[in-house]
Parts: C-alpha cells; sequence; structure tokens
C-alpha cells in the first residue's frame, strides 16, 4: 500500500497567532505559561490538520517557536557560553540566542542568522567552540512533542536535522578555529542517545534531515556521512527506523555516500526541483529500502499537476512496487501559507490555480491513493485536470506589449554611460558627501498607527487625501529625526509600503495579492508575498509621489527607494510556466522606467535592492550558476543603467558571503553596495582587496534583527575592522538592514551611536590628511 506523508508543516497558524502570542511574550504583555500553552495548541491543530486529510505520516518537532535548528542548538546543549553565564531560563535563553537580549542588566547579541538554502526562510547557524561539547537536555523536545502528539492519538514521525548537516551549517565562534565537522565524533553520541529515547517513547521512525547532500560536499563532510551512519546501524532496534530526507536540488552528485545509508529505511529526495534523478536514485537503493517521492511542492503555491506527478509515481512504483513508495512533499510545507480558505478576495478563476500547506496535505493523500485506485478519487482528478487548463488557457497569463518590448531589449541598454571613475567625479560635485558618509538601508519603524491607517484606508474607512496627509506627517517625521541625527543621505522612511515587494507588486500587472497568506521569514517576521500570475509591466510611477515630496523638504540628498529585479521575483510566488529569467527581465524593464522618472523628480542618489541576489545562487557550482548569474546581473544592470552619471546607485544585498561569485557583485556596477555584516567576521571583506574592487561599500555596522542598542565603542571597533580591508573613501557607515521592525527609540538610540561614530572617524582620518 503506497503511503503518505508531509516533512513538515507552517508554524505560525492561521493568523499568525505564534507570531502574536511570542511578541506578546516579549513585551511582557503574556507569561512563559501562555505562550506556551499557545504553541501546544498550535501544534495539536496543525497535526489534526494532516490527519483530517488523510496523511499517514505526519511529523512532529517542525513546530518551533524561533527556528527549528535554533532548537537543536539547545536541545544537544551547544549553547555559547556568553548566553549561558547570564543564568537566563531555558525560553529567554532560546529568544536570546534568536534575538538577542538586552534587559534586566543582561546584554548579549544575537547568533547569526542566514538564509536557509536559496530560500526566504531564516535559520540561526549553529556556532561552535574549539572546546565545544554535546550533551542532551533533560526531556528533550523532541520527546515531548511526540508524547504530546501520542497523547492526542496521533503518532507522529519526529523529525531532525541531522548530525551532519547540523554541523556542515555551522561555524566556528569568533576567537575559535575548529571545523564543526570535526565535531562529529563528539556529537553522534548524543544523536544515538536521542533516537533511543524516541524509540522507548514509541517513535516507530525518525526522518532525519540531511539537506547538505544537494551541496557539492568537501571530502571531511562526505566522509562524515559514513561515521555517523555506521553509529546508528550498530545502535540496531534500539533506535527507530530512519528515513533521510533531501531537498532543494538532487543528490546524483553525491552517490558515493549512499552507501553510509546502507542500514537506514528510506530515502526522501525532491522530484519537484529534480525530476530527472528519480530513475537514478531507483538504481541507487538497497533492496528493500523505501522512497520517499516528493511530487507535492513545499516551496510554491500552485496547484499540484496530478497527471504530471502520477507518471513519476507510477515510474517509481512500476521499479519497486507500492510498498516501497511514500508520496510526499517535495520539502517542508515551512515555505508555504497555512491555508487557501482564508482568501476571500481572490478573483475565482484564480482562486482556483493554488494550493496552500493545508491544501497541500490533501493533494498529497489523494495522490496517495491515486495510483492504486484512481476511480476512488476520480471527482478529485477531473477537477484537479480542469484548473490546470483553465490556467495554462487564461488571458492573464500573456501581454503581447510585455513580449515586444522584451524582444527589443539591446546589450547597450544594460551599461552606464560612463565608467565609475567619471561618475564619481560627477556624484562627488553633485552631492558633496562627506568622507565616511552616513546612511541608512531605507525604511524607518512601521508603528502601530501607521499599520492601522493603511488598514483603514484599505477598509475604505478613510479618504485618499486623508491617507496622503497622514504619509506626508510620517515622512515629515522622518525627515525631521534624520535632521536631529545628522545623517548624510536621507531616505523618507517608506511609511506607505506595506513590504518591500509587495508594494511593488500592487503596482504592477501581473500579479495577484492575498489578505492572509503569510509566511515565516525569521522568528516572528512573517511576508505575505505576491504572486506572479502574468507577464509583467507597470502602468504608472510607483514611488515617485513620495520620494518628490521628501527631497522637497530635506537639507540632505534624498536617496529613492526601489526592489530589485530579482529581489521582487524571488520573494514572489514566481510562476512556473515560464522561466525565471523571462520574470526577471519583466521586472527589470518595469523597474528602469521608475528609476529614470525619480531622476527628472530630482531624487539623485537611487538604491535599487538586490537582498535575494545570494539566495536565487543555484546551490552548486556549474553551468545552471553560470546562466542564473548572467540574466541575474543583465536585470539589475538594465533595471539601473537609464540614469545619467550624476545620479548615484546603490544597492544593498543581504549577507556577505559572497566570495564564490564576487564576480557578478562587480558586475552589477552599483556606485555603492551595502552589505548585511554584522555578524560576520570581517576578514569577509578581504575579498574587496583581492579583487581590487573599485567603488564604494558600506559594510553594516549593528544588527538590525535585535531590539539591542550597541555602545558607540562598539561601532568604532568595527569600524576600525572594516578599515583593515577598506579604504577611508571608500567607506560607507549603515546599518545592516531596514529598520521596519524597530522601535524609535531603539532606532535614534543606535543611528545616534553610528553617526558619532563615523564623525570620529572622520576627523581623524581629515587630520591625517
Amino acid at each position: 500500500m503506497v503511503q503518505s506523508s508531509v516533512l513538515g508543516f507552517p508554524r505560525m497558524g492561521v493568523l499568525r497567532d505564534l507570531k502574536k502570542a511570542n511578541e506578546a511574550y516579549w513585551a511582557d504583555k503574556i507569561s512563559q505559561e501562555a505562550l506556551l500553552e499557545e504553541g501546544k495548541r498550535l501544534r495539536l491543530a496543525h497535526w489534526k490538520i494532516q490527519k483530517d486529510a488523510g496523511v499517514d505520516i505526519i511529523p512532529s518537532n517542525d513546530f518551533a517557536h524561533y527556528d527549528h535548528v535554533l532548537d537543536h542548538i539547545q536541545f544537544f546543549n551547544a549553547v555559547p557560553e556568553r548566553y549561558t553565564k547570564q543564568k537566563l531560563n531555558p525560553l529567554d535563553e532560546y529568544f536570546a540566542m534568536g534575538r538577542g537580549h538586552q534587559k534586566g542588566g543582561v546584554d548579549v547579541p544575537a547568533l547569526e542568522m542566514v538564509k536557509w538554502f536559496d530560500s526566504n526562510y531564516h535559520y540561526v547557524k549553529p556556532t561552535l567552540q574549539d572546546n565545544q561539547t554535546f550533551s542532551l537536555a533533560q526531556n528533550p523536545k523532541p520527546v515531548r512533542e511526540f508524547l504530546e502528539a501520542k497523547e492526542a492519538g496521533i503518532i507522529t514521525r519526529p523529525v531532525l536535522v541531522g548530525p551532519v548537516s547540523f554541523l556542515a551549517l555551522g561555524k566556528a565562534d569568533r576567537g575559535s578555529s575548529v571545523d564543526p565537522i570535526s565535531l562529529l565524533d563528539k556529537l553522534v553520541p548524543v544523536y544515538v542517545e536521542l533516537l533511543k529515547a524516541l524509540k522507548a517513547a514509541g517513535a516507530e521512525t525518525v526522518q532525519i534531515d540531511e539537506p547538505v547532500l544537494v551541496f557539492d560536499l568537501r571530502p571531511e563532510v562526505k566522509a562524515a556521512f559514513k561515521t555517523a551512519y555506521e553509529a546508528f546501524a550498530a545502535a540496531g532496534d534500539a533506535i527507530p527506523s530512519l528515513v533521510v530526507a533531501t531537498y532543494f536540488g538532487d543528490i546524483v552528485h553525491n552517490f558515493d555516500v549512499l552507501p553510509a545509508f546502507s542500514a537506514v529505511k528510506g530515502i526522501h529526495v525532491d522530484l519537484v526541483r529534480n525530476p530527472e534523478q528519480l530513475e537514478p536514485v531507483i538504481k541507487q537503493l538497497g533492496p528493500s529500502q523505501i522512497l520517499s517521492a516528493g511530487v507535492v511542492d513545499g516551496r510554491n503555491i500552485w496547484k499540484n499537476d496530478f497527471t504530471k506527478s502520477l507518471g513519476l509515481l507510477q515510474t517509481a512504483i512500476k521499479a519497486l512496487g507500492e510498498d516501497r513508495v511514500i508520496v510526499a512533499t517535495s520539502s517542508s510545507l515551512l515555505h508555504t501559507p497555512h491555508t487557501l480558505a482564508s482568501e476571500k478576495k481572490l478573483p475565482t478563476d484564480v482562486y482556483e490555480w493554488f494550493s496552500f500547506a493545508s491544501e497541500k496535505v490533501k493533494e498529497v493523500a489523494i495522490l496517495a491513493k491515486a495510483v492504486t485506485d484512481p476511480e476512488a478519487v476520480r471527482a478529485e482528478l477531473d477537477a484537479n485536470a480542469a484548473a490546470i487548463k483553465a490556467r495554462a488557457e487564461s488571458t492573464r497569463t500573456n501581454d503581447p506589449k510585455v513580449k515586444e518590448r522584451q524582444a527589443a531589449v539591446t546589450p547597450e541598454q544594460h551599461n552606464r554611460k560612463s565608467g565609475f571613475d567619471t561618475r564619481y567625479a560627477q556624484q562627488k560635485k553633485h552631492l558633496s558627501l562627506p568622507l565616511f558618509p552616513t546612511t541608512t538601508i531605507g525604511s524607518f519603524p512601521q508603528t502601530s498607527e501607521i499599520r492601522v491607517q493603511r488598514n483603514k484606508f484599505t477598509k475604505g474607512e478613510i479618504t485618499a487625501e486623508e491617507y496622503d496627509n497622514f504619509i506626508k506627517k510620517e515622512i515629515d517625521l522622518a525627515v525631521s529625526i534624520q535632521d536631529e541625527l545628522d545623517l548624510d543621505v536621507y531616505v523618507h522612511g517608506e511609511p506607505e509600503r506595506n513590504d518591500m515587494v509587495q508594494y511593488f507588486g500592487e503596482r504592477l500587472n501581473g500579479y495577484v495579492f492575498t489578505t492572509h497568506a503569510w509566511v515565516q521569514s525569521y522568528g516572528s517576521r512573517c511576508v505575505r508575498p505576491p504572486i506572479i500570475v502574468g507577464d509583467i509591466s507597470r502602468p504608472a510611477p510607483m514611488t515617485v509621489k513620495e520620494s518628490k515630496y521628501a527631497a522637497s523638504i530635506s537639507k540632505k540628498p534624498m536617496k529613492g527607494m526601489l526592489t530589485g529585479p530579482v529581489t521582487c521575483l524571488r520573494w514572489s510566488f514566481p510562476r512556473v510556466d515560464v522561466h525565471q529569467s523571462v520574470q526577471c527581465q519583466q521586472l527589470a524593464l518595469a523597474l528602469r522606467d521608475e528609476v529614470v522618472d525619480l531622476e527628472a523628480n530630482g531624487i539623485f542618489v537611487i538604491q535599487v535592492d538586490e537582498p535575494a541576489l545570494r539566495e536565487g545562487l543555484p546551490l552548486r557550482k556549474g553551468t545552471e550558476r553560470d546562466a542564473y548569474l548572467e540574466w541575474a546581473v543583465n536585470s539589475f544592470k538594465l533595471a539601473t543603467a537609464g540614469v545619467e552619471d550624476s545620479t548615484q546607485i546603490h544597492s544593498h544585498f543581504c549577507y556577505s558571503e559572497f566570495q564564490d561569485f564576487f564576480h557578478a557583485i562587480a558586475a552589477l556596477d552599483a556606485d555603492v553596495l551595502s552589505i548585511e555584516n554584522s555578524k560576520s567576521d570581517a576578514k569577509l571583506l578581504k575579498v574587496f582587496i583581492d579583487e581590487a574592487y573599485p567603488r564604494h561599500i558600506g559594510p553594516g555596522v549593528y544588527d538590525i534583527h535585535s531590539p539591542r542598542v550597541p555602545a558607540e565603542e562598539e561601532f568604532k571597533q568595527r569600524i576600525e575592522e572594516m578599515l583593515e580591508f577598506l579604504r577611508p573613501e571608500q567607506l560607507w557607515i549603515n546599518p545592516d538592514c531596514g529598520l521596519k521592525t524597530r522601535k524609535w527609540d531603539e532606532v535614534k538610540g543606535a543611528l545616534t551611536h553610528m553617526v558619532n561614530a563615523a564623525k570620529y572617524f572622520r576627523e581623524k582620518y581629515a587630520n591625517k590628511a
């Protein structure tokens, strides 16, 4: 009998219940007990959704109050000493690692947070010491949650991040030089102890996620699989059966690792991302091993094409038999919204094209039935076929004018009029910026008042004029605060913007929008990605009115703020019927028009953010990565190259780990780059020396994901470290990222210290000159 399984379910709840509960706890509005009770309520609700849908194998330990990797850091007692010595209670220690803690005499920054593979989800990076030890926490979370489900009458399959992936995704702490993978011998016995505890609790099977198998792996990492899984095999019946899960790529290039898994029950592979790996993987399986076939997309929101999925499943069943095939989601559904049922305003035809997490678990169950008894689910199969056909034939998807404009794009449109030296000479004269210029990345706090007024306007409770006047007052406030802070390049603060991608999508043709389709980005931060359903174009200017007004009341240069084409694409749910390069070029052309209009209206510093450029990089080196970088860079250049030399183009990137594609960063030809860097080692900036990078850069000097306000001396220390790798005339001083999630008192405190530190170095180097 073919079974169905889900690799993980979203945590936030129908109405972002977990976000609200976490934030209420952080604000001392609810007790720890109330927060933990809300977590339990959500877990039970999510297990019931899957059980009621008919899913056979339901995950547990996929829930986290902040991040699932952070959970592992804590229940393996891999918490750095700077947190343990504070003697916080376990929950506050957990949150301190995720978001920092500056309260009750305790002042510690958060651990580094980076993107989970090529998704927009952020995980907390295991941060390990030279003398690192591991031990299992008392009553560990995976066991607690398994027993919680069992008590509710649901036998789950606990999910763990595998030992090799946990270490390979970690890093040495500052001041340590340990290679994390060298700690495997210390970690594996603790995994065995945990697996034995799960077995004693009644778990029959455990899902071990080893997603690093989709990477190109170092020999040391490959060898680690043999060490770890031989130890698991030696434990025999004392531990549950294991299913090793991979996702977000293929594992064909790592087939030499598969003998390490000879004793595991089965292997899960992502057949949405790489369906071509199916037959090679089947040939690699042992004589009794199970294939978990990930055919329902855990990353996108389109309704599954049952005909295509059934073709893959039938191939697997023909080779292995019904008892050795599991129908599964391609990955955890963490990356999808909770339920389509919450969407009441989507057009009827479009509504039928989508499937969110609660609907995807039904798709998994239907497919498991359909491969053996299609007549039992004939109505569902017919309805699916009708929806797929309707979408393919819809007039929403094609705009001939957009295609004509794309066909007319020339190579010359991708290049600025002059090289950087010529441009910078004009910009220096035009903008009159000092040494170590200070700016912010774009957004200022989105206060409750802003959200209330936006909600009233959306509901029609206030007029457009009333809302515009409110936005002008918020811009007045942002400008006046920047006057007080004495920043050098201002931003208007983006009070009118709901999200850096959604805001633009709402002003472009080719998108549709949801009301409750929230997806966790990190911690309590949720985003509501717009959905690309057709060809994209700009019917009217999108940001000119607010930027022009802000410039009219500013003492300093005002920076126009746009989201770049790659990020608009990556942080939307993209079409799957058209290549992403086509969609990205369409976005670039729309943004090109906006850039030119901003310049024409007196905005001579324009930031086109591409925080998702690194995220979109294919996980393995090779032709796919080369092709991506070519169309991604060309899209950015197409969007930004239409301005005069005297206009300064900025761009912002998340994470400074771009040594392996630095040539593409340089090829963007932006005048100023700002990067998220505060929690990274400044040595990462060495690439700018090695590559003789000629343009300007602002490595982030403080972490905006944390409410913590760094002292002025911390800023000075960070800038001093940066000056070991960057020339003084090259360095801009700015935060890591936008400030919309912070409070005004935090922002003012941090920026005051930042500006003071910049002035200190300005005076220091002016004296040297």
